[in-house]
């Protein structure tokens, strides 16, 4: 499994040969200005929620992959069927096979609308297992007692956390959620894109290498392979 940091929360992961896209908000990021979202091909979209720095380059990017197939919650799901895309509809505790492994969709606590207004139903996170490993997105989000479900039913290789604070968890509540879903090798993401959620990068991993966690920071357009 390969893992690219597109920025904020957007990650490209490519797992037994197909390519997934989550959250994807790159062309109004200028710090993401080196991604051309043309050149993206996913055959599925997975959106933990609405807002808009997750969700903003959706439609772009389907009108150059009719194919592609956007996972998410009943409402989200809804919305873009209504615009003739195609998606594949889920709730929080289900859990489906894919061609490229097994999703099942977590609790997230945040909120979730368009930029339209238009209601974008419950914030969610996703576990992936795809045969040789084990990765929790856990979207926006606060820190949940409902992470401790994970280990119980999953073993993670990795957990790809929030970290900037003011609209999810900061960097304290993100080892504990680390401690809570039993896995020390954590990717951090939604941090730095703007004023609210900047970060002293040199000090996050300080503190979790205090606890006895690695956290990774990757460039935007860098790469790990578990």
């Amino acid at each position: 499994m390969k893992i690219t940091f597109l920025g904020h929360a957007s990650l490209l992961i490519e797992s037994n040969n197909k390519i997934l896209l989550v959250d994807p908000f790159i062309s109004a990021n200028p710090k993401a200005s080196h991604i051309n979202i043309n050149d993206l091909k996913p055959d599925y979209i997975l959106l933990t929620h609405a807002h808009q720095d997750h969700t903003l380059d959706v439609e772009p990017i389907l009108q150059n992959n009719s194919n592609s197939i956007i996972i998410c919650n009943a409402e989200i799901s809804t919305y873009y069927i209504s615009k003739g895309y195609k998606s594949h509809m889920m709730n929080h505790g289900g859990s489906w096979q894919f061609d490229f492994g097994k999703i099942k969709m977590i609790n997230a606590i945040h909120s979730s609308s368009f930029a339209d207004g238009t209601y974008g139903g419950n914030p969610a996170g996703f576990v992936i297992e795809n045969g040789q490993k084990n990765i929790y997105i856990a979207g926006d989000t606060a820190l949940t007692m409902d992470m401790k479900l994970i280990p119980m039913r999953t073993k993670l290789d990795l957990a790809i956390l929030p970290i900037g604070d003011n609209f999810t968890m900061d960097i304290d509540d993100a080892i504990i959620a680390a401690d809570f879903v039993q896995c020390n090798k954590i990717l951090g993401y939604h941090y730095d894109t703007f004023g609210f959620i900047e970060i002293d990068k040199e000090i996050a991993k300080q503190k979790f290498a205090t606890s006895k966690k690695e956290l990774i920071l990757l460039e935007i357009g860098e790469q790990i392979t578990l």
